[in-house]
């Protein structure tokens, strides 16, 4: 049972997700908050595998409740929730430790599959999102925030196998591990490995930050 708690200043909101998801029977939404300050407080009281976060909220906004969450609460994934006039924040979210981004007017089959795919690690990016965060990476250096990750290497100091680069090439398109598996007639297990010694060689465990870093250095 997928334990989640949805964090959103409007009460429509909350409550429509709360009971599209509800509907699933294993998915279990344990609470429901109005700003960033109590989803964390929640987190903490409840232990949820995922928090459906919105970004503009007051007392603690969602940014800063990701950060807040990747510290004090690890084991619990968080995917934001956004509207297209909210793309400036993407960066910042993934690196502040979101698994994701999900669009408001996501259809409900698709949120629902987005929810458990997420709980699992899986990065969530709309394409028209990720079309945003591949324009923002490719900008200027002067006009965006550096990588979390710049300070480990330059991307010509790196040697990726071609498989690595395949996969590489699969990854910043926001794919998962099973599709990749599906795309180039692996084994999930495979997949994993390969996705490990891509890991070793960037400095990093955790996926978001991967591909962020490996759009950033235009890889592939």
């Amino acid at each position: 049972m997928l334990k989640i708690v949805i964090a959103d200043d409007q009460t429509l909101m909350r409550d429509g997700l709360q009971t599209i998801l509800q509907l699933e029977d294993d998915i279990e939404v344990v609470a429901t908050a109005e700003n960033g300050e109590e989803a964390c407080r929640l987190v903490a009281a409840h232990d949820p595998d995922l928090v459906l976060m919105d970004i503009r909220m007051p007392v603690m906004n969602g940014i800063e409740a990701v950060k807040k969450l990747r510290i004090d609460s690890p084991r619990t994934k968080t995917l934001v929730l956004t509207t297209f006039d909210e793309d400036d924040y993407i960066v910042e979210a993934l690196a502040g430790g979101a698994v994701g981004f999900l669009l408001k007017d996501i259809p409900s089959e698709k949120l629902i599959q987005a929810v458990r795919d997420a709980a699992k690690g899986e990065i969530m990016l709309p394409s028209a999102i990720a079309i945003k965060l591949a324009a923002r990476l490719s900008a200027p250096a002067t006009e965006r925030s550096p990588s979390p990750l710049r300070a480990r290497g330059r991307a010509s100091d790196l040697k990726f196998t071609n498989r690595e680069m395949s996969i590489i090439a699969l990854m910043v398109e926001g794919r998962n591990n099973r599709d990749i598996a599906k795309h180039l007639f692996m084994s999930e297990g495979t997949v994993k490995n390969y996705i490990s010694s891509i890991y070793d060689k960037i400095g990093t465990n955790d996926r978001t930050q991967a591909v962020i870093w490996l759009k950033d250095m235009n890889v592939v």
